[in-house]
């Protein structure tokens, strides 16, 4: 446990050279103080943010285990640590999804006494319910991965109408203008109008999963402006690669739901979660193993869909920060601030600022100590990455969970000291 750390800390209103003192016993945030030279964690070279939550991840374990050689919440545990998340909000979509209290309660059940923090997801299907608790809800609008989706739009409102005032995300896609093999942009820009009429009438905190489409961002920008209560996410793989990049040596490798868009929609994305029109940085983190990828028996002439991220989280901040004009401001703002205003609402503990009473979890990152990932070094259980072989321009230094070190790099001695590294992995 540490009590102290020093460094360069970043919020998304402002950065300070300072010292943050923690509570032994809460692992919260004590005091923010002045630097004396000396603490616990002393960072010389990098940045402290405060611990990156990721809104959107499918660790694919519920109660009937049926999924868990994919990935399970220790194993996604470790690979978020790796990559610098220290609290994440898992999907329904599971072979025993989470519909009602009982269902989520047991699944709830296996989350708990993690070394990251999970906050589950309910499922929303045709003919279901609210829950007495106060959860996040997931729509998928169309067939992506699992049983939970509807057929119509006027399926989706006649149960949404339900959910009058709850917080639901939706995966946009219209299931009647997608098939097996084609998923046109026109059909997420098609499901984002609904979903942004859905949200203004029935009152709903909507958000917009993994956009994809410039002409999705430019609807949600306009609905904002009118003062619809919605905000939106965008992946990792949908800023960093687009069409001119796949060929048929990795097609199916980077096959996902929705697809990877234009080279004009790349730039869009990257702009608008730049300025501010999209909220979140969210992961889409979908395990699936290479045998899945790979085999065209079992998953088609394509593969399956969904590519792992929670490792290499922290190296695409540093691609944003070095090569798309991300402030660490900007970084502390989609990365944490924003998405801890949205899971706050369902946890004890408050993420997403560097301040008195907060999470004592930080991210810290060296931008500029360039890091090659390897397959050997993924903590996910799935084994690969899309960016196997990238070298990205930073990394990864510590992940501090609640005072304790969670995941500390080999490079990590070289740019800061610390002391009571006895919760390092």
């Amino acid at each position: 446990m540490i009590k102290s750390i020093e460094g360069n800390f970043v919020n998304f209103d402002r950065s300070f050279y300072g010292r943050v003192e923690l509570d032994s016993k809460t692992g919260l945030i004590e005091k923010i103080a002045e630097p004396l030279g000396e603490a616990d964690l002393v960072v010389e070279n990098g940045l402290i943010f405060p611990g990156f939550v990721d809104l959107h991840v499918h660790v694919r374990e519920d109660p009937s285990k049926k999924q868990t050689y994919k990935e399970d919440f220790q194993t996604a545990s470790k690979a978020a640590l790796h990559g610098g998340v220290v609290c994440a909000l898992d999907m329904p979509n599971n072979p025993e999804p989470p519909v009602d209290e009982k269902t989520y309660l047991a699944k709830k059940k296996l989350a708990e006494g993690k070394p990251v923090d999970f906050v589950l997801y309910a499922g929303v299907k045709p003919g279901s319910t609210p829950l007495s608790l106060h959860v996040p809800y997931k729509v998928f609008m169309a067939h992506s991965v699992g049983d939970l989706f509807f057929k119509n739009f006027d399926q989706l409102e006649k149960t949404l109408s339900l959910y009058r005032g709850q917080a639901v995300s939706f995966h946009c896609e219209d299931p009647e203008l997608i098939s097996k093999t084609k998923r046109p942009p026109e059909a997420e820009i098609s499901a984002i109008g609904f979903a942004l009429f859905l949200i203004q009438r029935y009152e709903l905190q909507g958000n917009i999963c993994h956009c994809s489409t410039k002409a999705g961002i430019e609807k949600i920008k306009e609905a904002k402006r009118k003062g619809v209560r919605v905000t939106c996410e965008v992946t990792p793989h949908h800023l960093y690669f687009d069409e001119t990049l796949l060929d048929n040596k990795n097609r199916k490798w980077l096959r996902v739901n929705p697809p990877i868009r234009t080279a004009t929609d790349r730039k869009a994305l990257l702009d608008a979660l730049r300025e501010g029109t999209i909220d979140y940085l969210a992961s889409d983190h979908a395990p699936h193993t290479k045998h899945e990828k790979d085999d065209n028996q079992l998953a088609g002439e394509t593969g399956s869909a969904g590519m792992p991220h929670l490792d290499t989280y922290g190296n695409v901040v540093t691609w944003l920060m070095a090569e798309q004009d991300f402030s660490a401001k900007d970084i502390a703002r989609v990365c944490a601030y924003n998405p801890g205003q949205f899971v706050n609402q369902f946890t004890q503990t408050k993420y997403g600022k560097i301040t008195e009473g907060y999470a004592g979890s930080f991210t810290v990152i060296d931008p500029k100590r360039p890091m090659v990932v390897l397959e050997k070094d993924l903590q996910t259980k799935c084994g690969w990455s899309p960016f196997s072989g990238v070298e990205f321009p930073g990394q990864v230094l510590y992940t501090v969970q609640k005072g304790e070190i969670a995941y500390e790099s080999n490079a990590s001695r070289s740019s800061s000291k610390a002391a009571g590294r006895e919760g390092a992995a």
